[in-house]
Parts: C-alpha cells; structure tokens; sequence
C-alpha cells in the first residue's frame, strides 16, 4: 500500500467502496487522514465498517469540515449531470480528487532521491495490452516493477515506492478527469475515438479527459502520442514535454509521424520531413528518430525496422504492433536497450480477452476477444485475419457495428447475441449471420460451420459491445465463451 500523506487529522469524504475507494481509505488511514465513507449499497458500508472505518451518511454531513471528496471513478464528475456529492463538496468549496491524483501527491510528497519512475497510458482502445506489455518488457530487463491502476490491483494498493522502481499504471478518462498534479514520467496517449460521451458531454469533453495526462508534465517529460486519428492530431501541438509519435497509417496514407521537442510540433507533414531540432536533453535513444512507424508484422522508424513481430503470437495484427511500438518507446526511454526491448516483445505472453488464443479443434481456432467493447476495438481484431467466424452483440454502443461494413467481406457468417442482436442483423444485410442470443448457442453454431468449412478457419469473439445486458463485465463474458469452447472438447490452446 502507499500511503497518502497531507491530510494528517483531517476528515476526507470517500463516496464508492468499489476498489478504488476502498483502497483509498485505506491509503488515506495509513497516512494519517480521517476518511469517512459512504457508499449507497449497504454491502460496501457493511464491509468499511468491517475495517474499522467511519461511515456517515453523506447526504446529511457538514462538508465545511471535509478536506478533500475522493470520488469514484464510477460516480459522474459533470455529465450527465455531477454527482449529488460532487454538488455537495463544490458548495462547502471542497476539492475533488480521485484515486491517481491521491497518487500524484503521494510521490510528490517524497525526497527527490526516493521518488520513482511513473509511465501512464491512457486511450480508448489497447491501453490494457499497452500497459501489461511495458510492464513485461520492463520486468524482462531486470527493473523493479508494480503494474496497476485501471488494470489489475488499484494505484494505492500497489507496493510502496523504492529508489528505482518504475510504477505502469493505465488510466480511464474517468480517473483523468479528477487529476491536477499527475505528471507520469513518460505518459501515453494510444489513440482516441468515440467512446463514454454521455459522462464526458460529448467528444470535446472525452478528448479533453484524454489529455490531462500530459497536463501537469515539464520539458524533461517524455509524452508518446497516437496520431492515427485527427484528435491526437491536434493533441500533439501543443505539449510541453518532449514529444515522440506513433502512426500505423497504412502505406500510401497521409499520416506521417511527427517527432517534436515539445515546444512547438507545427505543421505535422514538414515536422516529418524535417523534425525539429531536438534539446540538448533529448532521449538519446531517440536520436536519428522522426517518429514510430506501425506496419501489419513490424515497427520502423525512418525505414528501419526496430522490431520484426512475425514471430510475436501473443501480437497479431497491426492493433497489437502499435501496442508494441508505444511498450518499445517507453522502455527505451527509461534506458532499457533496444535489444532488451525486443526481446521483451518477442515473449510477452499476452493478455486473457484480448485477442487469446484459448483453444482449438482441429485447425480451427477460437479467439477471445471479450475486450473488444465498441467498434473500433472490433475493427483491429477483424481486420487481424482474412476470414472469421464473428461472435458479437450485447449491450450496443452508438453506432453499433455501421462503421465495420468494409469489413464485412471478411465474415464468413455473424453470430449474434444480447440486446444488439436484431439492430446488428440489420447492418450485417446480406452477410450471412444469425441471431444465436447466447454465448453457448453461438459458439456451437460457428463451430460446426467453421469445422464443415474444412481448413484453417477462426472463430472469433469480438463483440463490439458492452457485455452489461448479459454479464457482469467482459471479464465473465469472455469466460463464457472459454468454457463454451473447452465444453465442445477444444484443446486448450497452451496445450498444443
């Protein structure tokens, strides 16, 4: 645990008991502060009293003796509309923060000697796969490290901070907007489409959420930005910190990569061909650099290939090379050598639910791609294999799966199930699909037709949907799918 210190004796309001709250108290405690709880489910007030916390009913508190809300992320900070405590804290003037700003200030709070490395990495899709991913490289290379936030053990939970350790922590735009001192040592942006909009007001809002990561950064800060897309386009203009840029434009596209000292980027297509002169305290493993080129099987940089991913299996697809070309950056930044890099990459054992491997029948294989909540997700894992079975539906996000039609052509036949079953039917048109409704009944039928297909076929779960109509998150989802498939009698695909 790390302790949170600058509230000794005070009283902080803590609304939500979830992980991140409950870590936060306790954080809070071991700092000295006074948390006090509330939660509007009776099990999570039941287990802080367990604990031996204070728990009041915030609706009727005096606030004017609170020091800090720590919110959760889960509660809304301004849309739809704020939360009733956030009203609450803003009339009695009291600041709201969340659990990674409680970091923030955790690490600020040390000598300069004890303070260790932070990468954050935020975006809309791959942030997991990312942060798991520079996690494996860094450990690979013999560096102490503790890989948490929105993946796996909460920020506060995490071990307390050591000269020389690195902290990987993935951030949501939820956990962003509540930050003001964050400042990661190398902070990234994977990339940015629509997503969460009713929480955040619309696009403008999300984007804005995005890039507080870079907010609190200086010049000696190192920021890896996703510029596949017109939103991280025009993130990358104005930054502070010393800017390196990722593009997996397909040949031919206009995307060029931009290499920027941070000051002022300019016009991105002159900055390509001519970076700008970088500071004398430039990552000298970016020298010669005019950015980070993603390819379908590689990363390049001028040209020159930094790493062949042909024989990475828990890599496939260009998604998964940008995801490696951002955990390739960041290590190097932080003195790993480009050796080491690699051949963290190389055996990275991949993540459950995104895009694994679980089993196979034959030459059939089956794909979890449980993760895969929204379209654009989606796209990266279909656009991975040249024909698929498809499993997808659930609760269904704006634009369902319209944007996907040119991937169509792909889809042997469509599976389809939960509430975005009927609304995807109708887009598929005259692809061939049908409406499965559950997880068990689809993968039964695209097995039969991919194993009657004959030949190497995949069968994949890429839903492009949220999973809340059947399941309690993508997690179980994609479990239910692994036990669909070991339940037909697939080898387990760590078996073959």
């Amino acid at each position: 645990m790390i302790p949170v210190p600058g509230y000794e004796g005070r009283r902080v309001a803590v609304f939500g008991l979830g992980r991140s709250g409950i870590t936060a108290a306790r954080a809070l405690k071991a700092g000295g502060a006074i948390p006090v709880l509330w939660d509007d489910g009776v099990s999570g007030r039941l287990q802080a009293q367990a604990e031996g916390f204070v728990v009041e009913d915030l609706t009727t508190a005096d606030w004017s003796g609170f020091a800090a809300l720590v919110l959760s992320p889960g509660a809304p900070l301004t849309h739809p509309k704020p939360h009733w405590t956030v009203d609450k804290a803003r009339e009695a003037g009291v600041p709201v923060v969340g659990d990674i700003e409680l970091f923030a200030r955790a690490l600020d709070a040390l000598p300069q000697g004890r303070r260790p490395k932070v990468v954050a990495i935020t975006g809309t899709n791959g942030k997991s796969t990312t942060t798991a991913l520079i996690g494996w490289v860094l450990q690979q290379a013999g560096l102490t490290v503790y890989v948490g936030g929105n993946i796996g053990i909460g920020v506060l939970a995490l071990p307390e901070p050591t000269p020389g350790a690195v902290y990987v922590i993935e951030v949501s735009s939820y956990q962003l907007d509540l930050t003001t001192r964050f400042a990661p040592d190398v902070a990234i942006l994977t990339n940015v489409s629509p997503d969460h909009l009713d929480r955040h007001g619309g696009m403008e809002g999300y984007v804005a959420a995005k890039r507080r990561i870079f907010q609190a950064q200086g010049p000696e800060d190192v920021a890896l930005v996703g510029i596949d897309e017109e939103w991280g386009q025009g993130i990358v203009r104005d930054l502070a910190s010393r800017v390196l840029t990722i593009s997996s434009a397909h040949p031919g596209e206009s995307r060029d990569p931009v290499l920027s000292s941070g000051h002022d980027a300019g016009d991105q297509r002159a900055a390509a061909s001519h970076p700008p002169e970088r500071p004398q305290d430039w990552v000298p493993a970016f020298a010669g650099m005019s950015g980070i080129e993603v390819r379908s099987t590689s990363i390049e940089s001028d040209g020159a290939i930094l790493a062949d991913l042909s024989a990475a299996r828990s890599l496939p697809g260009r998604h998964n090379a940008q995801n490696a070309a951002f955990a390739y950056a960041a290590a190097r930044a932080l003195g790993v050598s480009h050796e080491a890099a690699v051949k963290g990459l190389l055996t990275f054992p991949g993540l459950a639910h995104r895009m694994e491997a679980v089993g196979h029948i034959g030459p059939v294989r089956f794909i979890n791609d449980s993760k895969a909540t929204n379209a654009d997700a989606a796209r990266q894992a279909l656009s991975a294999y040249p024909k698929v079975f498809w499993i997808a539906g659930g609760k269904p996000k704006d634009g369902g799966i319209d944007d996907l039609t040119d991937l169509f052509p792909r889809v042997t036949k469509a599976y389809l199930i939960g509430e975005a079953a009927q609304a995807f039917a109708h887009t598929l048109g005259d692809t061939p699909h049908v409406i499965s409704r559950t997880m068990d009944a689809a993968v039964a039928a695209a097995a039969a037709d991919a194993q009657a297909a004959g030949g190497d076929q995949i069968v994949l779960l890429s839903p492009a949907c949220a999973s809340f109509d059947q399941f309690p998150d993508f997690e179980a989802r994609g479990e239910a799918f692994r036990a669909a498939v070991l339940n037909l009698g697939a080898i387990p695909e760590t078996a073959r």
